[in-house]
C-alpha cells in the first residue's frame, strides 16, 4: 500500500496588532515620561480624571502630582507656566482640551514660545509640545470646530505636526517631545477611538516618526491626493472607489504641516501630472493653498496637465445641524468629484 506522506500544518499567520490612536498617544506619553524625568504633562483634567479624552489614562497614578498636573480652566495661565518651565530646562507637554481654546493662550504660544529662540540669538531653547484635538468633531458647532493647521503653520519658530494613524500619533508625539523647538501637535478627536495596525517596529520604545517627512500611503499613477489628519482616510476611501473605475490615486499623508515636505509632493506630481489637496480647514490661506503655491513656484509646475484642485471645508462658521455640518466637511464623494474634474472624466 502506498504510504501517505504527512502534510505539515500551515504556518500560523501572525496578525499585526491593532491599536487605537488614543492608546498610541498614551503609550508615547508613558514611554517619554519614563525615559526623561524632565518631561511632564499639564492641562485641564489630565491627572485625576485620566484626561478629557482618556489620553493620559493611568499616568497620574503611575507618575504622581509632579509629573502629571491638573490645571485650572485658564489656558493663558497654564500655557505661560509651561513655556516658562521649558525655558528653565524642563520639557512640558501642554494639553489643550481642544485647540479652539488655544486662542486664549495664543500670545504665549506665538510671542513667547515660537519667537524666543530667535530673539535670544539661539541661547534660549523652548522644548515644549502643545497638543490636543483640532478641527471639527461632531455636533460641537462653530466655536469648537476650527482647524488650526494653517494658523500655526503660518508662524516661523514653530513646528506643526498633524497625525492620521496610530503610528503617526505615537511616532510624532515622541519626536515632538524630544525636539528642542516648540511643537504644535494637532490631533483629531474623531480618530481617538479608531484602531490602526501598528507594526512591531512602532511598538518599540525607540520608535519615532521624523518631523518634516511625509508618507505615501498608497502608490498611484494618475493623480496625487495630498492630505493630513482625518481626511487622509477619506482620500484612501476615495482612491479605493476610483481604482474600480481604472483611476489610480497616489495618496500622500503630510504628517507635518511645518516644515512641509514639499519634495515628496513634487516627486509625486512629476509622476502623476495632477494634484488634488484635501483638508478640513477653511479654503482661504489654507494648507492646500500653500501646497498649490509651492508647486506652482517650483519645477513640478511644468509637469501639471491640469490646474490643481483644492477640497476644503466650507467657507462658513461650522453649523450645528448635522446635515449642514456634513455638507461643510469634505466627504469621500467630494474627493471623487474633484479627481474626476481634474482628470476631465
Amino acid at each position: 500500500a502506498r504510504r501517505l506522506r504527512a502534510v505539515p500544518p500551515p504556518c500560523p499567520v501572525t496578525a499585526v496588532p491593532q491599536v487605537t490612536v488614543r492608546d498610541a498617544l498614551n503609550q508615547a506619553l508613558d514611554e517619554e515620561l519614563e525615559r526623561d524625568e524632565r518631561v511632564f504633562l499639564l492641562g485641564e483634567e489630565v491627572a485625576q480624571y485620566d484626561g478629557a479624552y482618556k489620553i493620559s489614562r493611568g499616568l497620574w497614578k503611575k507618575y504622581g502630582d509632579k509629573r502629571v498636573i491638573d490645571t485650572p480652566i485658564s489656558e493663558m495661565g497654564f500655557t505661560g507656566i509651561a513655556v516658562g518651565a521649558a525655558m528653565a530646562g524642563l520639557r512640558p507637554v501642554c494639553e489643550f482640551m481642544t485647540f479652539n481654546f488655544s486662542m486664549q493662550a495664543i500670545d504665549q504660544v506665538i510671542n513667547s514660545a515660537a519667537k524666543t529662540c530667535y530673539m535670544s540669538a539661539g541661547s534660549i531653547a523652548v522644548p515644549i509640545v502643545f497638543r490636543g484635538p483640532n478641527g471639527a468633531s461632531a455636533g460641537v458647532a462653530a466655536q469648537h470646530s476650527q482647524c488650526f493647521a494653517a494658523w500655526y503653520g503660518h508662524c516661523p519658530g514653530l513646528k506643526v505636526v498633524s497625525p492620521w494613524s496610530s503610528e503617526d500619533a505615537k511616532g510624532l508625539l515622541k519626536a515632538s517631545i524630544r525636539d528642542d523647538n516648540p511643537v504644535v501637535m494637532l490631533e483629531n478627536e474623531l480618530l481617538y477611538g479608531v484602531p490602526f495596525e501598528m507594526s512591531e517596529q512602532a511598538q518599540s520604545k525607540d520608535f519615532v516618526v521624523p518631523i518634516g517627512k511625509a508618507k505615501i500611503e498608497r502608490q498611484g499613477t494618475h493623480v496625487t491626493l495630498v492630505s493630513h489628519s482625518r481626511p487622509v482616510g477619506h482620500c484612501l476611501e476615495a482612491a479605493a472607489v476610483l481604482a474600480k473605475e481604472g483611476v489610480e490615486c497616489e495618496v500622500i499623508n503630510l504628517r507635518t504641516i511645518r516644515p512641509m515636505d514639499i519634495e515628496t509632493v513634487e516627486a509625486s506630481v512629476v509622476k502623476t501630472n495632477h494634484l488634488v489637496t484635501v483638508e478640513g480647514g477653511w479654503p482661504q490661506f489654507g494648507v492646500g493653498a500653500e501646497i498649490c503655491a509651492r508647486i506652482m513656484e517650483g519645477s513640478a509646475f511644468n509637469y501639471l496637465d491640469a490646474p490643481a484642485v483644492r477640497v476644503t471645508g466650507a467657507d462658513v462658521p461650522m453649523p450645528y445641524a448635522k446635515i449642514l455640518e456634513d455638507n461643510c466637511i469634505p466627504q469621500v464623494k467630494d474627493i471623487i468629484f474633484a479627481v474626476k474634474k481634474t482628470l476631465n472624466i
